[in-house]
């Protein structure tokens, strides 16, 4: 009789990530259980302490697993070439973060989401390490756009308004979708769905606004 192909560790370290990704983002830290994850894994119950010795770890490890996973199907820069026009470049990391919001899979977001609603503080550290460069990628657009007499005030406030414009309305059907718990809304409004239209407005609106803050820097 033929035995089964054995998993490695690595293999089931990874089935456990993804099985927690998925559990975690349904029902937050505190109501997601051990038990669960390992039965979606397929492991027995105690893989979880064996490959990261708590459900704390795990929180944290497969918060990291599921942003990894959506920066590999949606690259920060949005594929787009750094020697491209600053226009392309703003709207390719526009598109990307988008993509990543309209796309059920991105566990990470809805991870975040329970975090926020319940807070743990566990994932504090390795959201900031992870947001930091993706963050200053836009920073450095910003800083391009409104030229070298621009100071760390209206850089931080044309960033402050790209993210908010990026992820503010996205992320409210998002979580609408979460808290009804249905894939759409009867009243969903016919702009959300067409993500390339609302990249095309939301930069066209953004570099209007960073260059009438740039002229108002350079005439001071």
């Amino acid at each position: 009789m033929s035995r089964k192909p054995r998993i490695d560790g690595q293999e089931k370290r990874q089935q456990l990530l993804a099985a927690a990704s998925e559990v975690f983002a349904a029902r937050g830290f505190g109501n997601a259980t051990l038990a669960e994850i390992c039965r979606k894994a397929r492991a027995n119950n105690a893989a979880v302490n064996y490959h990261f010795g708590s459900k704390e770890t795990l929180y944290v490890e497969c918060w990291r697993y599921a942003f990894d996973k959506s920066l590999g199907v949606y690259p920060p820069d949005g594929g787009i070439a750094p020697d491209a026009p600053v226009e392309m470049r703003l709207r390719g990391r526009i598109l990307a973060i988008m993509r990543r919001v309209v796309d059920p899979k991105s566990y990470e977001l809805d991870i975040v989401y329970k975090e926020t609603a319940t807070p743990t503080g566990l994932l504090t550290e390795v959201i900031i390490t992870a947001l930091e460069p993706i963050l200053m990628g836009f920073r450095r657009i910003i800083e391009e756009l409104l030229g070298p007499a621009a100071g760390e005030q209206e850089v931080r406030l044309c960033l402050m308004s790209l993210r908010a414009q990026c992820f503010g309305p996205l992320m409210r059907e998002r979580r609408r979708r979460i808290d009804f718990k249905v894939a759409a809304l009867p009243d969903q409004d016919p702009v959300m769905q067409d993500v390339e239209m609302l990249a095309d407005h939301v930069t066209r609106f953004s570099l209007a606004g960073i260059r009438a803050v740039r002229e108002t820097v350079d005439v001071t």
